[in-house]
C-alpha cells in the first residue's frame, strides 16, 4: 500500500485501528452479502442438501410440514434442499419427496412460496441414487446402474433397512431416458417455484458412479475413459440448457470420496475431477458446490487433500465448499479466498437460526439423531430459536 507523505503520519498514528477494522471487516464475511452474474444472496451462509425422509405419504411429495422447516431456515443466503427424487427409476431410500408428477411439484411450491416470504432463496437438488437402492422400492426389479457392482449398502426401504445387490446395468436408451428425466426435473423445479436446480453428483449415487473406475465397467461411450465417464454430467447439462438458463444451474462433485458408498479414489480420479471442472467453466452455472474428504486421505497420492483450494485455481466461477465447517472454519476458508460461500448441514438441522447465532456467538442446539430419519415434526420443526 503506498500513502501520500501527509497522510503517513496519520496512518502510522492510528495504524492499530486501521488494523482492528480490516480484522473485524474480515470476521463478518460470513455475513457479507454476495453477488455474482448468477446469483444475488444475502449472506454467505448456505443450507446444504440434507435427506430427512419426511414425506411419509402415498404420493411421495413435500408436504406443508417440508415448508415450515424450510420456512424456519430462510434467513441462510441459499437453501438447497434435501435430494428430490427425478423418476420412479431414481427412488432408492423411502419417504424422500420426488419432483416428477403434478401433485409433487405442487407439494414443493408450499416451499418456495414460504421461503420466498420470508426473503429467502431456495434451489432443489436432482437425485438419482443408481445402484444405491433395492428392488423393495422398485416393484421387485434391479436398481439401474452402469454396471452390475454392488455398492453394499443398506438401504432404507419400506420394511426397514436391507443389504444392496447386484443392480441392473444401464442400456444406452436408459441412459437416455434418464438424462430427459433430469431436464424434465429442472422444468417441474421451475415451475414449482425454485430459484435453481443443484445435480447431484456426489456422495456415491448415480452421476459419480458413472466417473468412478471401480463403479463403472462399461465399454461404450459411457465407459473406459475419462471422456466417457463423464458424458452423463455433460449430457443432462446440454439437454437442460434448452429449457432453462444454465445460470440458474449448479452441479455437487465430491472429488475424494474413497471407501464409502462403494466409491474408491484411483490412479486418474484427480485428472477425470479436474477435466469436469474445466468443461464446466464453459457452462456459466449458478456456482460448484464441492465438498471436502469425507475420510482421511493424508498421504494418498490419488486423493486430493484440500478440494477447495485445488479447484479454486481451476474454476473460474463461484464456488461453495461443505464438510464439517463451523463459523471459525468457514470464515477462514472465504478469508483465503478458496471458496465464496460455505455450506452447513447437521447445525441446520437443530438451528434453524444458525445464522444469527452465528452472528451473536450464541451457543448451537444439539440435534437428535434418531430423529434425523423418522417422519413427523420431532427432531424437525421444533428446534427453538434465540429469544429476541
Amino acid at each position: 500500500m503506498r500513502f501520500k507523505s501527509n497522510y503517513l503520519p496519520l496512518y502510522l498514528q492510528n495504524a492499530s485501528k486501521f488494523t482492528n477494522l480490516i480484522l473485524i471487516i474480515m470476521e463478518n464475511i460470513l455475513f457479507d452479502a454476495f453477488k455474482s452474474d448468477n446469483l444475488d444472496l444475502k449472506n454467505r451462509i448456505v443450507m446444504a442438501p440434507m435427506t430427512r425422509s419426511r414425506s411419509d405419504n402415498q404420493e411421495h411429495k413435500a408436504t406443508g410440514l417440508t415448508a415450515q422447516y424450510y420456512e424456519q431456515r430462510a434467513s441462510a443466503g441459499l437453501i438447497i434442499t434435501e435430494g428430490t427424487f427425478i423418476s420412479p427409476e431414481a427412488v432408492g431410500v423411502v419417504n424422500v419427496p420426488g419432483i416428477y408428477t403434478q401433485q409433487q411439484i405442487d407439494g414443493w411450491k408450499l416451499s418456495t412460496e414460504a421461503v420466498h416470504k420470508k426473503g429467502g432463496k431456495i434451489f432443489a437438488q436432482l437425485w438419482h441414487t443408481g445402484a444405491y437402492s433395492h428392488p423393495d422400492l422398485h416393484e421387485g426389479k434391479n436398481p439401474l446402474a452402469p454396471s452390475n457392482v454392488n455398492p453394499e449398502q443398506q438401504i432404507f426401504t419400506p420394511t426397514g433397512f436391507q443389504l444392496s445387490g447386484e443392480p441392473q446395468p444401464m442400456t444406452t436408451e436408459d441412459i437416455k431416458r434418464t438424462v430427459n428425466d433430469f431436464k424434465q426435473a429442472a422444468v417441474n423445479a421451475f415451475e414449482a417455484g425454485f430459484d435453481g436446480v443443484e445435480l447431484h453428483g456426489a456422495n456415491g449415487y448415480l452421476l459419480q458412479q458413472f466417473f468412478s473406475k471401480n463403479s463403472n465397467l462399461r465399454t461404450d461411450e459411457y465407459g473406459g475413459s475419462v471422456e466417457n465417464r463423464a458424458r452423463i454430467l455433460f449430457e443432462i447439462l446440454d439437454a437442460i440448457r434448452e429449457v432453462a438458463d444454465l445460470r440458474k444451474v449448479a452441479v455437487r462433485l465430491n472429488p475424494s470420496l474413497n471407501g464409502i458408498m462403494g466409491i474408491l479414489v484411483d490412479d486418474e480420479t484427480i485428472e477425470l475431477y479436474n477435466y469436469i471442472v474445466n468443461r464446466l467453466n464453459d457452462y456459466n452455472l449458478a456456482y460448484l458446490h464441492l465438498i471436502e474428504p469425507f475420510t482421511d486421505v493424508s498421504g494418498n497420492s490419488e486423493a486430493i487433500q484440500e478440494v477447495a483450494k485445488h479447484f479454486r485455481k481451476i474454476y473460474k466461477g463461484t464456488i461453495i465448499i461443505n464438510r464439517g465447517f463451523n463459523k471459525d472454519t468457514a470464515t477462514k476458508v472465504l478469508q483465503d479466498g478458496d471458496a465464496d460461500l460455505v455450506s452447513f448441514g447437521v447445525p441446520f438441522i437443530a438451528n434453524p437460526d444458525l445464522v444469527e447465532r452465528f452472528k451473536t456467538n450464541a451457543p448451537l442446539s444439539q440435534p437428535e439423531e434418531s430423529t434425523f430419519y423418522t417422519p413427523g415434526e420431532k427432531g424437525y420443526t421444533d428446534y427453538p430459536v434465540l429469544q429476541n
